[in-house]
């Protein structure tokens, strides 16, 4: 046969009959390069290296790997005993956290072994920068959850998952490819399962039947000889019956508590389903480099000129003296002065810094939008280069602009949750407008672009999951107030407040402030009682609703109680409770 005839897509084609399938027949005749047909080799050989040949095309061609589970199986590895083991043991970690949890403890457990089952089970273990970020995310996740959780908490976990089964594979967690991975994990998943069900007799020891009789018949032996010595003494036959009617009553308690029922069984089939998926991708493995789309455009045509350069130079030009002149109004109007009495703070520094912060991030689109396609081949792009740098300037400018006015809201009447928001919606924004800059100077693409901010955002998300926000908030109030500003005690009286932020309130049981004293003590006694019947409820759910901060707060609750005793019943309570809110509220 020539050497460049290339059988080898021929035998890989879908649509080929494979020689050695049910129903397909061995072909008569193979045309070489350049000849007259010829007769093929008999199916069977007599020599060894013959019959060899013939066993492994049988073995490649038997049905466990045959063509119905579509080129995805062609491409999925042979099943094995750890794989299978890890599947079982995430099915069953998922039942006990998930559906039996009836908390955040579950999750957390399940943040933090679950990556460790997937990493065990997997096929392919790539551990790149990647797989150690996102694995340490996990960890520090499961440890926030199992302290202090929220459903956000709960949400980006999962994410995160996801996220490390990318990396397992070699991909790069990009967050529309992780969104992508995670939707092809239904498709992935059905294709697994069937691979499962055509490989699972692989797993299974092949034994000649009397590999099986020698352990069948000494075992049968044991038991009739056991069972006749038990019979024939009445002391051994009430210890044995005793003992065999104990571990009945036990297997008939393990059932009655554990025995699912539909709804779980569907639970487990579907935590089956997303597993296996997770473990074998309909997308084996992708590259950790950037793609061709991202990459710095260093074969670029020769310069031309763009047609909408004049356009864009004079928008540039134009927002950049349009926001110098609003700087210098900002700066005059809002920095270094003291502000009267009734000076609107909420219109200025709550709504003006969200207005302000809308603007950044329109500059940031409109200057990432400017520096893409031909005009990054403009002959003049040095110039819109230069207006670029300019009003980057003015818009770091302006970000101080806005952080300033969110310090002007806290310094009014102290921090809260939403403040905190603003701080990191804030800082997202300004990362993302240091991205454009970072992408003009090494002209990436608008891909690259998107793929980062996508990241910016994420982290923000991820970042803010684990503060401890409560704790920040009522620490920073508490401390003003003891330095003699009453003015945060509103954020305390209005808003809600967690067990982490109920431990920085302590200080407050002796504040001078009378009405702020007793107001604190009124909410920590409502905050105790709510706290014991929590606890009670909690003891009887299990385990998966432990959570650490709500311990130790119930510990603090229960050491401070005799300095809230005069507020133990409701109606004093609402009392000291009414007089602090219409209090405070005068800085609201």
């Amino acid at each position: 046969m020539n050497d460049e005839q290339e059988p080898g897509p021929q035998r890989d084609a879908p649509d080929a009959l494979n020689p050695m399938e049910p129903g397909s027949h061995p072909p008569s005749e193979t045309r070489p390069a350049g000849g007259a047909p010829q007769a093929s080799e008999a199916p069977k050989s007599t020599s060894p290296i013959g019959a060899r040949n013939v066993a492994e095309r049988d073995r490649a061609t038997s049905p466990r790997s045959s063509s119905r589970t579509g080129s995805a199986d062609k491409k999925q590895p042979p099943l094995r005993w750890g794989e299978l083991i890890g599947v079982l043991c995430l099915v069953v970690l998922c039942d006990l956290t998930i559906y039996r949890g009836e908390g955040l403890a579950g999750y957390a457990l399940l943040f933090l072994v679950a990556p460790l089952l997937l990493w065990l089970s997997s096929n392919w273990r790539c551990r790149g920068p990647a797989f150690w970020i996102v694995s340490a995310m996990l960890a520090a996740l499961a440890g926030r959850t199992v302290w202090c959780g929220s459903g956000l908490n709960v949400v980006v976990g999962f994410g995160l998952i996801a996220a490390f089964a990318m990396t397992l594979v070699g991909s790069c967690p990009y967050v529309l490819d992780t969104v992508f991975f995670t939707l092809r994990t239904l498709h992935a998943g059905y294709h697994g399962m069937i691979q499962y069900g055509s490989r699972i007799n692989t797993l299974l020891p092949v034994l000649p039947r009397a590999g099986w009789m020698n352990v069948v018949l000494p075992l049968m032996a044991f038991l009739l000889f056991g069972w006749i010595f038990v019979l024939a003494n009445p002391d051994l036959t009430v210890w044995f019956g005793e003992g065999l009617r104990g571990v009945f009553d036990v297997v008939k308690n393990w059932v009655d508590r554990f025995s699912p029922d539909l709804l779980e069984a569907g639970f487990w089939l579907a935590a089956l389903w997303v597993v296996v998926g997770l473990l074998r991708p309909s997308k084996d493995r992708s590259r950790h480099e950037s793609s061709p789309e991202e990459i710095r455009t260093f074969d670029t045509p020769a310069s031309t000129d763009a047609s909408l350069y004049p356009a864009l130079r004079n928008t540039l030009i134009t927002v950049i003296v349009l926001f110098a002149v609003y700087l210098v109004f900002e700066f005059k109007t809002l920095w270094f002065r003291d502000f009267p009495s009734g000076f609107h703070y909420s219109g200025y520094a709550h709504e003006g810094a969200a207005w302000l912060t809308a603007a950044l991030a329109l500059a940031t689109v409109i200057l990432s939008l400017v520096f893409r396609g031909h005009v990054l081949r403009e002959h003049r792009i040095g110039s819109l280069r230069r207006l670029a740098w300019l009003w980057s300037i003015e818009n770091m400018l302006l970000a101080a602009a806005v952080y300033n006015r969110l310090f002007i809201y806290i310094g009014f009447n102290g921090m809260s949750r939403m403040r905190i928001v603003a701080l990191y919606g804030m800082s997202a924004v300004v990362v993302g407008f240091m991205l454009v800059v970072w992408k003009i100077v090494h002209d990436r693409e608008f891909l690259w672009l998107v793929r980062r901010h996508l990241w910016t955002l994420a982290i923000a998300v991820y970042l803010f999951a684990l503060t401890p926000v409560d704790a920040i908030v009522s620490g920073y109030n508490v401390r003003r107030i003891l330095d003699g500003d009453p003015a945060p005690s509103v954020q305390i009286s209005v808003h809600p407040i967690n067990s982490e932020g109920l431990l920085m309130l302590e200080p407050l049981l002796e504040c001078d402030d009378e009405v702020i004293r007793d107001g604190v003590r009124a909410l920590l006694a409502e905050h105790h009682r709510e706290a014991e019947a929590t606890a009670t409820v909690r003891s009887e759910l299990g385990w998966t609703t432990y959570q650490a901060a709500d311990h130790v707060a119930l510990k603090e609750l229960r050491k401070n109680s005799e300095q809230w005793k005069p507020f133990a019943d409701a109606d004093s309570r609402r009392s000291a409770l009414d007089r602090f809110h219409k209090y405070a509220y005068q800085w609201y």
